[in-house]
């Protein structure tokens, strides 16, 4: 038997899917979840063969939930976005569903996953750098063990890069968030935060001032008395943002 957990916080589209369902008596729905910290609970509990997962949901968004799952299990995508499939297919999800979408062309989509038999890790999906969330832009979902934290953007002090993670600096201490320096330097809001070293992408708000540093370089003075290194071309497209 193939367990499978449909995560969406809409009744009727999780009903819908329960509906269809009943023509693969092979597959046992284990559990619904009505967002995406019931569906990380659940797929933790249950270890699923397949989810079916809405991308747009309260808390945190799909592609956020599958970034805290160390060993995602196959995923077929339930959503009213048409946006974000090439996302999908490009990193070999399962497919992508279409709201509102018809029992034969789901048919087909569960078939595609009981031929191929694929749990085949989707986390290149949730590394891709484009088609960014719009609630991506606000704030950033962290996982440290078994606790999970949501840090509004206000909140971060400066990013830093750490090997293939990234040190998102908050006022006690940092977390550890697997992502580029490059899709930060693209997802935040460039009047709000700015890339000025190869290193480091700081809160504007919250530089007091730039001081010269030996002959040739520069670094910017944060509120906390952190010192940040700039890069020539940092320096120069810090100065180009504060008008100096």
């Amino acid at each position: 038997m193939i367990k499978a957990i449909v995560i969406d916080d809409e009744p009727l589209a999780r009903s819908l899917v329960l509906e269809f369902l009943k023509a693969f008596p092979n597959i046992e729905v284990v559990q619904e979840c009505n967002d995406g910290f019931e569906g990380l609970k659940a797929i933790q509990q249950f270890q699923p063969q397949l989810i079916f997962l809405d991308i747009q949901m309260p808390k945190i968004n799909g592609f956020e939930m599958l970034e805290l799952i160390e060993n995602p299990p196959g995923v077929i995508f339930t959503t009213a976005f048409d946006n974000y499939a090439i996302k999908a297919f490009e990193a070999h999800a399962i497919d992508y569903l279409l709201k509102p979408f018809s029992q034969e062309r789901f048919y087909k989509s569960v078939t595609k996953f009981l031929e191929t038999n694929s749990n085949a890790a989707v986390m290149d999906l949730v590394n891709a750098e484009s088609n960014i969330l719009p609630d991506e832009k606000n704030r950033i979902v962290v996982k440290d063990g078994n606790r999970i934290t949501i840090i509004p953007v206000d909140d971060v002090i400066y990013i830093e890069a750490y090997d293939d993670y990234v040190k998102v600096h908050i006022q006690n201490g940092f977390k550890l968030k697997k992502k580029t320096m490059s899709y930060y330097e693209n997802t935040l809001d460039k009047s709000r935060f700015l890339r000025v070293h190869r290193s480091y992408i700081v809160n504007l708000s919250l530089i007091t001032r730039i001081e010269q540093y030996e002959k040739t370089s520069h670094i910017a003075l944060l509120k906390n008395g952190q010192k940040i290194p700039l890069s020539k071309q940092g320096y120069a497209r810090l100065k180009s943002v504060l008008g100096i």
